[in-house]
């Protein structure tokens, strides 16, 4: 049985992934701030390799994150209890409470549950006691009766808390109808009872067209449509997906078509693990994605991402001939920069004897094009960082999140210990969100021969857009009655 709390709580859930929940959810938090609510965001268990750091040295989900500087509050890991980290198809590191946790990622994921589910009791009740609004985002979809059973993020989640459930739909994909009346059909007594709405989301064009369609899918259901979503492209840091392919992730033409870049572009490596994807998004249209060495051609600057299975990556880069390619880029003076476990790649060798990425312990060769030498250790850094950087001056912020150390040799110079190094052409760095730093972002464009796109808007300033246009287009009414009432 539920345990009483004080909060109200609001749950935006999906039929599918990427349906938009991550963004909704910042919306939603945006908008009620705006009303005067003291509100928190929450997801139980977030599968995610974009990870950011809590001011504390806690790792939680980058979306928990901007989701609480959406309600104005400082990020607290407790609004993202279990984060899952993919190492590789069938396997997955186990981040609890902003800490990684060996034993638990060691166990068989049905096993995991009754230890898991405790906590995320523990951190959902606590939030509800602090917060008039705690505002949860659900993961992939509540129509997966196979997970019902081990499920700690979705239904379950909403009947701990009494949520009134939001479900949302990718109306651009097609079949919206089909998956909001089916993702209904799923679901038990209990939980057809908390759904208050359907969204349908990232709609393009005239909605008076849909009709008579929701009314129909009132019929059916008993729950009303209660917002039309138009498609709303948007920077904010989501669970994954990439977000540039080419072209500027906020400008679209009329058909929501992708601008290409036609002139010299960033080539990004589309790594198989790839990590913090939004730490680029200030690139804009300059960025490019690429797999094979015949997408470098006319890039003006290679970037090596971070990586949460770098030796499994590095494989990958050597099987894909990017390796050669981008040696042979950097040879002909092209600007390479290795971010996190883009830098370990660059080095000399990466070692992990202590079998920390999964498996039997090994040792790989890297690029060579930075003298440095990398071994996984069991602790894993997480903290946010400042430092100056001697090469530009400025004075950078970012955050880090890896297990390897970094030794340097003689070829290589330090510029920042532990955390900077440069030869020659070639940068490396254990620094994440490095590029949001326009004095770097300027010079890193500079040594590419390219000019900085427009900057984004402040993030602030991104999610009152986002949370205006997304209140203007829901029954905001109804979200104000399922948040307790009008503020006064």
């Amino acid at each position: 049985m539920s345990i009483r709390s004080r909060g109200q709580a609001i749950m935006v859930q999906g039929c599918t992934s990427n349906a938009g929940k991550s963004y909704l959810t910042a919306a939603l938090c945006r908008a009620l701030s705006n009303a005067g609510y003291r509100v928190a965001p929450f997801k139980a268990q977030n599968m995610s390799n974009n990870a950011g750091v809590t001011q504390g040295g806690l790792e939680m989900g980058r979306a928990q994150i901007v989701q609480a500087m959406a309600a104005r509050v400082p990020p607290d890991v407790r609004m993202n209890p279990v984060l899952l980290k993919p190492e590789a198809d069938t396997r997955s590191q186990v981040v609890l409470l902003g800490k990684a946790d060996a034993e638990l990622t060691a166990l068989p994921w049905r096993e995991r549950k009754p230890r898991l589910w405790p906590r995320v009791q523990e951190a959902l009740h606590s939030l509800l006691e602090q917060y008039e609004v705690v505002v949860i985002e659900g993961a992939g979809s509540p129509a997966e009766v196979n997970l019902r059973s081990s499920d700690i993020v979705n239904m379950r989640v909403a009947k701990e808390a009494g949520a009134a459930v939001l479900l949302a739909c990718d109306i651009d994909r097609g079949g919206a109808f089909a998956h909001l009346l089916g993702t209904w059909h799923c679901l038990d007594a209990q939980e057809r009872a908390l759904l208050r709405g359907f969204v349908l989301n990232r709609f393009r064009g005239d909605a008076s067209l849909l009709a008579p369609a929701p009314q129909w899918l009132g019929q059916q259901t008993g729950v009303p449509v209660v917002g039309v979503i138009p498609w709303l492209p948007h920077t904010l840091p989501e669970e994954d997906g990439f977000w540039a392919d080419g072209f500027r992730a906020d400008d679209s033409r009329a058909d929501g078509k992708a601008i290409p870049v036609t002139d010299g572009f960033i080539a990004i490596a589309r790594l198989p693990h790839v990590s913090n994807l939004d730490e680029f998004a200030p690139l804009a249209g300059l960025a490019r994605w690429v797999s094979t060495p015949a997408e470098l051609e006319g890039a003006r600057a290679i970037i090596l991402p971070g990586s949460k299975a770098t030796l499994s990556d590095l494989d990958w880069l050597r099987r894909s001939g990017l390796a050669t390619g981008v040696s042979r880029a950097a040879a002909a003076g092209i600007p390479v920069l290795g971010i996190c476990g883009g830098l370990q790649m660059l080095g000399t060798a990466v070692s992990d004897s202590q079998g920390i990425e999964g498996g039997a312990g090994q040792t790989a060769p890297g690029l060579s094009l930075l003298d440095l030498n990398t071994v996984m250790e069991r602790d894993k850094t997480t903290r946010q960082t400042t430092l100056h950087d001697p090469e530009t001056g400025a004075e950078l912020r970012g955050y880090e999140i890896h297990h390897g150390v970094t030794e340097a040799g003689p070829r290589v110079q330090t510029q920042v210990p532990g955390l900077l190094w440069r030869q020659g052409n070639v940068r490396g760095t254990y620094l994440h969100g490095l590029l949001e730093n326009p004095a770097y972002l300027h010079a890193f464009l500079g040594w590419a021969g390219l000019e900085a796109p427009d900057p984004l808007p402040a993030l602030d300033a991104r999610l009152d857009a986002i949370a205006g246009a997304v209140q203007a287009n829901l029954d905001w009414g109804l979200i104000l009655e399922l948040a307790g009432g009008r503020h006064e």
